[in-house]
């Protein structure tokens, strides 16, 4: 029997930003067709961990594995083919057309002695529609509101065509409309196949839409599990430090956050939460 690899797997994970230690022994393991909530405060380390999924971001050690391959040992367009990834507030660039951006998705598929061919082009058109961006081909890239600069490099991952995705944020800036929508479609996309990790602030579409949550916090992973299982009074308390009420969402039953105002520190005692759920097995 052919075994199936994990899309990612992460062991003993230790990753710097100058002499300050951002990731501290960090092991992850993600199934292949999972969808995957990355939750923590700000400064946790959720986006120097998507950074070292993709390869943008060396580790100073510990080993990373993307659909069974060592990302170390792999060239970038290799690396491109497996995991694409949407940056947290991407940068604006003007004189660049929508449909060229969204295109650049492309770029592990094209040799150096052809541009971007008829399927490259479909392939970015279709991406721009499943974006909500259909129109918008042809404007220039600098003239995008936050939302829709947004929504176009979640075009350009989709048109990467790889088999996991990294989302940093990928619904910031936009309106309650397009944050539904956004994450309606790539929920399409998960259920088809593709495995994705996003990071996210907004706790209550993280509860709604990912089955697993993974909680950071300090540099370490300290809860792993369903969401039913990490979304908790309790758990959220501790990882937050604020008072927060948990109530079941009136039409799905999924729990949901709701904060208390004023903000005060959560009562009670500090230190329950240990290391998150050993999932390698």
């Amino acid at each position: 029997m052919t075994r199936i690899e994990p899309a990612i797997e992460v062991r003993d994970l230790v990753c710097s930003h100058g002499r300050r230690e951002i990731l501290h022994g960090v092991d992850l393991r993600v199934e292949q067709g999972e969808m995957v909530g990355l939750l923590g405060p700000n400064g946790s380390g959720k986006t120097t961990l998507l950074l070292t999924l993709s390869g943008a971001l060396t580790p100073c050690s510990g080993a990373v594995r993307i659909m069974g391959r060592d990302l170390a040992e792999l060239p970038g367009r290799d690396r491109a083919r497996l995991v694409s990834a949407v940056p947290q507030s991407p940068a604006a660039v003007p004189g660049l057309k929508v449909l060229s951006l969204v295109l650049m998705g492309r770029y592990p598929y094209v040799s150096v002695w052809r541009g971007y061919g008829h399927e490259d082009r479909q392939r970015a058109g279709q991406a721009l529609h499943e974006a909500g961006l259909s129109g918008f081909a042809d404007r220039d890239a600098g003239s995008l509101s936050g939302g829709e600069r947004q929504r176009a490099y979640v075009a350009r991952a989709l048109a990467q065509d790889t088999d996991l995705l990294l989302l940093d944020e990928a619904s910031a800036g936009l309106d309650v409309r397009s944050r539904v929508a956004v994450h309606d479609f790539l929920v399409e996309h998960n259920r088809r196949g593709l495995t994705m990790v996003a990071a996210m602030h907004d706790l209550n579409l993280a509860a709604l839409y990912c089955p697993r949550l993974v909680v950071v916090k300090a540099g370490r992973i300290v809860l792993d599990g369903p969401t039913a299982e990490v979304f908790t009074q309790a758990n959220l308390e501790e990882v937050y430090e604020t008072s927060l009420t948990i109530v079941a969402h009136p039409h799905t039953g999924t729990p949901q956050v709701l904060v208390r105002p004023g903000g005060d520190p959560a009562p009670g005692p500090r230190g329950r939460l240990g290391p998150g759920r050993d999932r390698r097995s």
